[in-house]
């Protein structure tokens, strides 16, 4: 059972990603029982109000289930657990979740691109060569990463696919919990764009092929970057 007490001024918040950390990490696994509720309120020092809020908290997040008179049990949250659970995972386990993030991201996001250049209106073109001047002319590395982000909200946008969007959301939200450890690859604002203006340049004329090519280019070179690989 943890033995360190929880912080006082945000107790169901900090019981959250207590528990949350406990049960992504393994200490209880896919299928088991949490220790009853006197118990694991004990251990992680609250009460056991705070505890069932935290709970209520992890089982709309799709990591635990609650039946009455019987317990509450972590789900099989690989196999039934959706996107929005990937910031959670990203935070606690990192490297292995973002090594597939970053597979999807290259694979959708160069489908995702190439819908966006057949389908970008005029207000998309604009919008998004005005992000990439945001990125070139950012003040630091942490301003042209969340430019950046936003340059792939409107990508998706600009397919008229509303389910490219969410699942690019789905992408960009593990991605910016752990955004920290990755912000070197903008300390150059004048380079990312750079490396943005091909993607841009092909989305903004309309040529499918080109943007496809130039996303997976970009997402490539990037996660090189990214990882330390160049």
């Amino acid at each position: 059972m943890p033995s360190t007490p929880i912080p006082r001024d945000t107790v169901v918040d900090s019981l959250v990603d207590r528990l949350r950390d406990d049960v992504l990490s393994g200490r209880y696994p896919p299928g088991s029982y949490l220790p009853p509720e006197r118990d694991l309120a004990a251990g992680y020092a609250v009460t056991r109000t705070s505890l069932k809020h935290a709970i209520v908290r992890l089982a709309q997040a799709g990591l635990l289930e609650t039946r009455h008179g019987v317990g509450t049990r972590v789900r099989d949250y690989e196999r039934l657990g959706g996107p929005e659970l990937l910031p959670m995972l990203v935070s606690t386990v990192g490297p292995a979740w973002m090594a597939e993030i970053f597979e999807v991201r290259r694979e959708v996001g160069a489908q995702v691109a190439a819908k966006a250049a057949a389908s970008a209106t005029g207000e998309h073109r604009a919008r998004l060569r005005e992000l990439a001047a945001q990125v070139r002319d950012a003040a630091d590395g942490d301003a042209a990463q969340l430019a950046e982000c936003e340059i792939h909200r409107v990508i998706a946008a600009a397919t008229g696919n509303r389910v490219y969007g969410f699942m690019v959301n789905a992408l960009l939200n593990a991605y910016l919990a752990v955004r920290e450890g990755f912000v070197h690859a903008f300390k150059d604002p004048a380079a990312a764009a750079g490396r943005l203006a091909p993607l841009i340049d092909a989305l903004c004329d309309g040529d499918a092929d080109r943007a496809r090519a130039a996303a997976t280019a970009y997402f490539t070179e990037t996660e090189a970057i990214m990882t330390g690989r160049r």
